[in-house]
């Protein structure tokens, strides 16, 4: 009996996760650690479209909307109380009691993830005219703090006691998220303690393990759902502090959530049911993954990192050649279609973010590849390469942008296929979102290992930070990915020794560096003592490769690159905006053609010159009419131009047609069915 009671004390002491996956067993430390916001500055295309965006809808999108931004002050003066009823913010969907409860809270998530995309633009660009506007816009949001540390949208009446459809933790993140990264580049203490103060005001009103902060009486609650989300404002304190207390905090909210009733695709027990399909709001479903890898990470329990991996699992068969999530609102349990099944611009940058975030947990080197698979082919191919305005819902397929999914006209609700930079008449949540992606992508240009630094995403930038007390600057010196020569020039303020990491994309068969290295797990190293002054010349090689989807519809690659036949098009300006210059678009086809594959080379033409217009040129007609691509816009690919012979699948003719990186487009084929 004494060695049957033994036995069993000893294998409990050996199942340290306990019966619960939410079980603490010990922190799992990430790979690569992030640099302070501002440490990486893009230049080349990357900068250029930056300072594109802030002369357009991200510098001055609060001109665009300004009921829901300049005469809402939602965390000041208009913070919401139990009179507050409805509220009108210009969507089409209706007033029913569900929407309107969420109305309530919407203009917070606009001002807030704009701003947070504005004074990130801002820092990366330097522009000292848009840094003003984001330093009166952190002292103003400060100044509502109240004196027992709260910061957000309600009045005392409201704040922290629901029983369904809120804002609270929501609205926190998108506030916070921007005056982290101002702390980041100011070093202004104030704002940390604020965002600290703030947070523990959170967490003394919902304190862990005897509170239910994601109770709801009813399942379907956006904005208390999105709040899940408040596990990047923990995890980015606790990278600032180091204070653990933050990672708990975030392993108990994602507890909480997963226990919750909720119509929510990221709760542990759906995650692990091998027949659960994906089925939720989109930009939720892709957002969360983040929180999912936060609490595996904090809890360090080998439950929660199978749960991590079988959500990615699940996510994979959501993805569409571009590298986008199925979700145009809901995934409605559909596998990602290059035709039938639309992305959201908010579920873009939020997917984009949580790889970048793995990859910076994991060091996984596939993660870069997934990002810049979204970054340059569906976030660009989501914008309007002549005009400061983004696409709401896009296809990879994009055969027409009238409103309706590829043309259809069967409810006059459905206005997200269209081309503004605002959507104020479905949600001004996207454009912030489309302010947002470049500067997330750049921050995780760079991160550190304990032996030197990463080259994580490729692309032209430079980074900025010490080495073993050595001020260091590394130029990354590239048109990539429209062009796949590097010079990585590192200039040291002394002799230091660290190792230079470079990213191996999957498809680079072949790579050339001007200097002694190694490879291993995806990714180049050299390891030497940097002289001042020192470049590395670095090329990579990439070929057209052919892919198949789940029809068997051929896809084809040029490097990270998607290439798609640009369907030639006219757009007309259904709104002029008060605003000179913003518009509005819609885009018919001049003639649709469809096209299929029977197998074939893919060869290059063109003699490199920089192609703006020509087949699959846009043409815009009304006083909207733009004459040129626009500085930054990805029509500016280098040249990378190629032929296929490709069949008309109506007239069964066959033709010589021209490809492109789907990332110039806006009406495009970028799948071809098989026709032989």
């Amino acid at each position: 009996m004494k060695w049957l009671i033994f036995l069993i004390l000893v294998m409990a002491a050996a199942a340290p996760c306990g019966d619960s996956p939410f079980t603490p067993v010990a922190r799992r430390p990430e790979v690569f650690e992030p640099l302070p916001f501002g440490a990486i500055r893009p230049e080349g295309w990357l900068e250029a479209q930056m300072r594109s965006n802030l002369r357009g809808f991200t510098g001055h999108l609060d001109s665009l909307a300004p009921n829901l931004i300049i005469r809402d002050d939602i965390y000041g003066r208009d913070r919401l109380t139990k009179d507050i009823k409805k509220k009108d913010v210009g969507a089409l969907a209706g007033g029913d009691s569900a929407a309107e409860i969420q109305y309530l809270w919407w203009n917070s998530e606009t001002q807030g993830n704009w701003r947070d995309g504005f004074i990130r633009s801002a820092i990366l660009t330097g522009d000292a005219t848009m840094l003003a506007r984001a330093r009166a816009y952190v002292r103003r949001m400060l100044a509502t703090q109240d004196a027992d540390g709260y910061l957000g949208i309600y009045d005392r009446d409201l704040r922290y006691r629901f029983d369904g459809e809120n804002g609270e933790l929501w609205s926190k993140t998108t506030l916070f998220r921007g005056l982290l990264a101002w702390y980041d580049y100011s070093h202004d203490s104030s704002v940390l303690t604020a965002v600290e103060r703030a947070v523990d005001d959170v967490m003394r009103h919902y304190p862990a393990g005897t509170s239910h902060p994601f109770y709801s009486k009813t399942p379907y609650v956006g904005g208390l759902s999105h709040g899940l989300m408040f596990t990047d404002i923990l995890e980015s304190l606790f990278r600032l502090t180091g204070r653990q207390v933050y990672l708990d905090y975030a392993l108990f909210l994602y507890k909480d959530f997963s226990a919750a009733s909720l119509y929510e695709d990221a709760q542990y027990d759906k995650i692990i049911d091998p027949a659960y399909r994906l089925r939720g709001h989109g930009v939720h479903t892709y957002e969360h993954l983040r929180a999912v890898a936060a609490a595996a990470y904090a809890s360090g329990n080998p439950a929660l990192q199978t749960a991590l991996d079988d959500y990615l699992r699940k996510i994979e068969g959501e993805i569409t050649p571009s590298g986008a999530p199925a979700g145009d609102e809901w995934i409605g349990g559909r596998p990602g279609d290059a035709t039938t099944t639309g992305y959201e611009y908010c579920s873009l940058h939020e997917l984009m973010d949580g790889y970048a975030d793995l990859l910076g947990k994991t060091g996984s080197a596939g993660f870069g590849d997934k990002v810049e698979q979204l970054f340059f082919n569906a976030a660009q191919g989501a914008r309007d390469p002549g005009a400061s305005c983004i696409a709401y819902l896009k296809t990879d397929n994009s055969y027409y942008m009238t409103g309706g999914l590829n043309g259809d006209s069967g409810n006059p609700r459905q206005t997200r296929y269209k081309y503004s930079p605002v959507h104020q008449d479905v949600a001004v949540c996207c454009v912030p979102n489309a302010g947002r992606i470049a500067p997330y992508f750049t921050d995780r240009m760079w991160m550190l290992c304990p032996s030197g630094l990463v080259a994580t995403l490729l692309g032209p930038c430079r980074v900025t930070t010490t080495w073993k007390g050595t001020a260091l600057t590394i130029r990354e010196k590239t048109g990539y990915p429209y062009d796949f020569s590097f010079d990585f020039e590192v200039n040291a303020s002394r002799p230091v020794r660290f190792t230079l990491a470079i990213r191996k994309p999957s498809w680079a068969t072949r790579a050339t560096i001007s200097d002694a290295y190694t490879e291993k797990d995806g990714y180049f190293l050299i390891t030497r003592t940097w002289q001042p002054g020192e470049t590395v010349h670095f090329r990579l090689y990439p070929s057209v490769a052919v892919h198949r989807d789940l029809h068997h519809a051929a896809w084809f690659t040029y490097g990270p690159l998607v290439l798609a036949h640009a369907i030639a098009a006219t757009g007309h300006a259904t709104k002029h905006y008060p605003l000179p210059g913003f518009y509005d678009y819609q885009y018919q086809p001049d003639s649709l053609v469809v096209y299929g594959y029977k197998g074939g080379p893919v060869g290059q033409s063109g003699d490199g010159a920089i192609e703006r217009f020509g087949e699959g040129a846009i043409g815009r007609i009304g006083d909207g009419a733009i004459g040129r691509i626009g500085e930054g816009a990805i029509g500016q690919f280098g040249g990378i131009r190629f032929e296929v012979m490709l069949v008309d699948t109506a007239e069964k003719k066959e033709s010589r047609v021209p490809l492109r990186p789907m990332g110039s487009t806006v009406l495009r084929q970028v799948t071809f069915p098989d026709v032989r």
